[in-house]
């Protein structure tokens, strides 16, 4: 347990001796020094009358910044346990993309009950998000945004700025609309307040502003503020009317996610099976981790069958040169992690943008030129391992040429996999481990006993 986590825990055990002794008023003045995310992160350790004990202290805007930290099921959780009129008052302060977040993880019975909670219009605007696909531009954006229009002044647009901005996200950028509320402009706060105060917002606003439709994948999405260094981004229909904004605090959330993602799609599994591994029941664990690994594990079971088959046609090799059976594991063990390498560098640098359709050929012929470099010097080692183990030159060499030729190989493979299945539409990190080392396996027997046959034998 590092420094932190003690000074957490000292934090959780103070939190539970207030609640325990009914200080609500030395609580509220704790938990007020307190940042949102962290009181979120005490709750979820406490037991479950307390949960609701803590949150009723909380000041309303307070406990919604905290309600936005939560997931589905503590946020259902704590909402079931309040009064009809605080659940109204504190739904009306939360962040609406969190609030879609949440509600997307809910039952439709539950989802619909806190919708009718909220008024006429918040509703009208979290199911027009609840519309859009979770992964979408559309499904991540908010609402909560001020848009100016081109034709007022800067002194018209600063005061209604500061009449609206309370309920804005963010107010850094300013989009600017026309008339028929199509994006046509962005203006930073800076410039608003420096110009002019009759200075037309159009005469002062830049035309080139960059923005992303409702239904883009949010990966792009996250792809283009990371590379413009945004702190937000407009969000528009196909008729180019401004829908929302995407702001960078939830473009880390989706950076953090595709990742884990494309970690667990490595491994041949997937994020539902560690969220369900948090449930205390034992059994159901086990059935829902057995159901998410065994479509990777029959795979490679499939790979291992068909590795099989190239042994048994190889038999009589094997007999006549036993020796060449104890290099096997060595030259299928180093494929497979020279596989596994260029096929984590190219998913990643596809998922990064640093690898694209244009540099494919480039990519390749690069991993390409890495595996057959690495290959010579592995393949140098093992001939010489080999001939002094079993005093046979020509062993030595049949092993260092398969090793070569199988770790370029493996290279390649593993940088055209990815590239492939990109082009194809599929996520390229189900390229995963199982699936490059259970090709190589094969393509790597394949090449050492079709080396053995045509070498070592017909020179003998």
């Amino acid at each position: 347990m590092n420094k932190n986590e003690i000074l957490f825990e000292k934090v959780v055990v103070e939190v539970k001796a207030l609640i325990d002794s009914e200080k609500i008023v030395e609580l509220n003045e704790y938990l007020e020094e307190l940042h949102p995310r962290d009181i979120a992160e005490i709750l979820v350790n406490l037991e479950e009358d307390k949960k609701i004990k803590l949150f009723e202290v909380l000041p309303l805007e307070i406990g919604a910044k905290v309600l936005d930290e939560l997931d589905s099921d503590i946020f259902s959780s704590i909402l079931s346990k309040i009064s009809i009129e605080h659940k109204k008052r504190i739904l009306d302060l939360m962040s609406q993309d969190d609030m879609v977040d949440i509600l997307s993880n809910l039952s439709e019975d539950k989802r619909q009950e806190i919708i009718n909670l909220l008024d006429s219009e918040l509703a009208e605007d979290i199911k027009e998000l609840l519309v859009y696909k979770e992964d979408s531009a559309g499904g991540i954006m908010t609402t909560d945004f001020i848009a100016l229009r081109k034709d007022i002044t800067a002194y018209s647009a600063i005061e209604y700025l500061r009449e609206n901005a309370p309920d804005a996200e963010t107010i850094y950028y300013v989009y600017v609309i026309d008339k028929h509320e199509k994006l046509v402009g962005v203006i930073s706060l800076r410039e608003l307040i420096i110009a002019k105060p009759n200075s037309l917002v159009e005469d002062i606003m830049s035309e080139k502003v960059i923005s992303v439709n409702v239904n883009d994948d949010q990966e792009e999405v996250a792809k283009l503020v990371s590379k413009y260094d945004f702190l937000a981004i407009p969000v528009t229909d196909t008729n180019r009317k401004l829908r929302g904004i995407i702001t960078v605090d939830d473009i880390i959330d989706v950076i953090q996610e595709e990742a884990t993602e494309d970690i667990y799609k490595f491994a041949g599994t997937s994020e539902a099976e560690s969220e369900y591994l948090e449930e205390d029941k034992f059994f159901p664990k086990v059935i829902y981790s057995v159901k998410a690994r065994l479509p990777w594990l029959l795979i490679t079971l499939l790979g291992g069958t068909m590795s099989a088959t190239i042994l048994g046609k190889y038999e009589s090799t094997i007999s006549q040169y036993t020796a060449v059976s104890f290099f096997m594991p060595l030259l299928t063990g180093m494929g497979g992690n020279v596989g596994t390498q260029s096929s984590t560098l190219t998913v990643r640098g596809i998922a990064t943008g640093h690898v694209d359709t244009k540099r494919a050929f480039k990519t390749i012929f690069q991993e390409m030129s890495v595996g057959a470099s690495v290959g010579f010097v592995c393949s140098i080692i093992i001939c010489i391992v080999a001939y002094l183990w079993m005093g046979d030159f020509k062993l030595g060499v049949v092993v260092g040429i398969a090793m070569a030729a199988n770790m370029l190989t493996a290279a390649t493979i593993g940088t055209v996999v990815p590239i492939v299945f990109k082009k194809l539409g599929v996520d390229p990190a189900v390229a995963s481990a199982p699936f490059i080392s259970t090709t190589l396996d094969i393509t790597g027997l394949t090449i050492y006993f079709t080396l053995t046959t045509m070498l070592l034998l017909q020179i003998s």
